[in-house]
């Protein structure tokens, strides 16, 4: 059952137009903008871009190519515009403002740069990037995870040394948390390897049934990686950037068997709990 990590576990880009709404309009003069800022532009999460100007009028309109579902906050003036919109997509992506007649007023190009995320364990801080580029479906589901709160007070329930250290699932008395998402795509075959460092999806032996556990790679685990159709591997999805020493002193705690309170056998328990305090999405 434990040989490998078989515990548990982008939507399309659109362009679009949306009229702006709640910044005043009836003047009658032109809308002018003079500038646009991302305030907030962080992978998986809503952005917050503000569009300065004059006369910014109800009428306009905003064109975003890579960043889904704009619209333009209640809270929006005449000189100050919110646009909102949910980042899917890592790197470039172009933001312009249109009069109603469709004259452009102002474009400009953002960047959403990969994500970064702190892990507070009892035994230290992690900060891990992960590959949004690469895996975005899997990234997704462990942001979702991360900013809904899931991983707090979760346990590390496996520590193999030379191997891997696998949590997120399990609380204490290796309960099984509630809450988790349904079973996402596996996303192996990608070009990312399970090397020393690296974090990694967990699931069972069903392909497509990783949720919310995770695993670090304790040593180069390329027998973990995509190697045909039928040994489909487990899909990276990040790196450890600080605290490789925390993962390293998580690996030499001691432990044992254990028999959760549900019946269930489990082998490379801590015998002190290891436990996941928080995880905060930093980028």
């Amino acid at each position: 059952m434990y040989d490998y990590p078989m515990r548990k576990r982008f939507p399309l880009l659109l362009a679009s137009f949306i009229a702006l709404t709640g910044c005043g309009g009836g003047s009658d003069f032109p809308p002018s903008v003079s500038a646009i800022k991302g305030q907030t532009l962080q992978f998986g999460k809503i952005a917050v871009i503000n569009v300065g100007g004059q006369f910014l009028r109800n009428d306009m309109i905003a064109h975003t190519g890579a960043c889904a579902n704009p619209a333009f906050r209640s809270d929006s003036t005449t000189t100050l515009a919110v646009l909102t919109c949910t980042i899917n997509s890592i790197g470039d992506f172009p933001v312009s403002i249109k009069s109603a007649n469709g004259d452009l007023l102002y474009s400009t190009t953002l960047n959403v740069s990969l994500p970064q995320v702190t892990i507070v364990t009892s035994q230290g801080n992690i900060v891990a990037e992960l590959n949004a580029d690469v895996v975005p479906k899997t990234v997704s589901n462990f942001l979702s995870y991360v900013n809904s709160g899931f991983y707090a007070g979760t346990l590390v329930h496996r520590v193999e040394p030379s191997f891997v250290i696998q949590g997120g699932g399990y609380s204490t008395g290796l309960v099984n948390k509630s809450g988790k998402l349904a079973p996402i795509a596996l996303e192996s075959n990608k070009g990312l390897s399970n090397l020393r460092g690296t974090l990694a999806m967990a699931r069972t032996n069903v392909e497509d049934s990783a949720t919310s556990e995770f695993y670090f790679n304790l040593a180069d685990n390329t027998r973990l990686d995509y190697i045909s159709q039928e040994q489909k591997g487990y899909a990276v999805f990040g790196k450890i950037l600080q605290g490789t020493d925390v993962m390293d002193k998580i690996a030499t705690v001691a432990t044992d068997a254990k028999t959760s309170s549900q019946g269930l056998e489990f082998q490379n328990v801590p015998t002190t709990d290891v436990v996941i305090n928080l995880i905060l999405q930093t980028k």
